[in-house]
């Protein structure tokens, strides 16, 4: 459309100077001569037309491939959007696996140790699985120095703390386990062990301090168990 408004309009120009022309030669003018002028008009009219048909083509051929860089555009943005996207979602889901897994069970860890150092602290018993409390241990009444048949037993403790009571060497051996619940330290923790030689405190039920082996004045030490994984 646009080559043929171009050569109307090339046209109509060109009418008002072939009509002078020919009214210039028209005396001098032959049919031939005539005839050979507007065979030139029309070829010169022929050629502009195809310049300018191929000219237009030639400028089309751009629009396409502007559209379809600009498409292109918009698909790589739309798959870029897509795979951030992706990765947002597979980020969050690790750092919900790591809270899960790792993070939580090390809080839980920390509140744990933080509650069982909490106990130890007020000489107190608890049931640390599920908060409830047991209540405090009955220790039988720490007899006098003066007194007979008495023991003085000392705990050393993790902390570095020693702890002396007295016993009737005829009290139950539970009670060293009981003094050392009293003090904090759960029998599922912790254990009793002699001082030397070093060997685990073996309690057996109706045995008394002195039928286990103390006699004398004696130190224990209280130690961790170890853990199973």
């Amino acid at each position: 459309m646009a080559s043929r408004g171009v050569v109307g309009i090339f046209l109509l120009s060109a009418l008002p100077l072939l009509c002078l022309e020919l009214r210039r030669g028209i005396p001098d003018l032959g049919i031939k001569d005539l005839i050979l002028l507007c065979g030139r008009i029309f070829l010169l009219l022929a050629l502009l037309t195809l310049i300018i048909s191929v000219t237009t083509s030639w400028v089309n051929s751009f629009k396409p491939s502007q559209v379809y860089l600009k498409e292109e555009e918009e698909k790589n943005e739309k798959r870029q959007k897509l795979v951030r996207k992706k990765q947002q979602e597979a980020q969050g889901e690790k750092v919900s696996r790591y809270i899960e897994n790792v993070l939580k069970p090390s809080q839980e860890m920390k509140l744990k140790k933080l509650e069982e150092r909490f106990y130890q602290m007020t000489g107190e018993t608890w049931k640390l699985s599920n908060g409830h409390k047991l209540g405090i241990l009955d220790l039988p009444e720490e007899p006098p120095e003066t007194a007979e048949e008495v023991v003085t037993v000392a705990l050393r403790c993790p902390s570095g703390r020693v702890l002396r009571r007295r016993f009737f060497k005829s009290c139950s051996s539970q009670v060293l386990y009981d003094w050392m619940m009293k003090m904090g330290y759960r029998t599922s923790l912790y254990s009793l062990s002699t001082s030397f030689p070093r060997r685990p405190l073996e309690v057996e039920g109706g045995c008394s301090l002195q039928d286990i082996g103390i006699t004398v004045d004696t130190v224990l030490n209280v130690e961790e168990k170890e853990q199973s994984s």
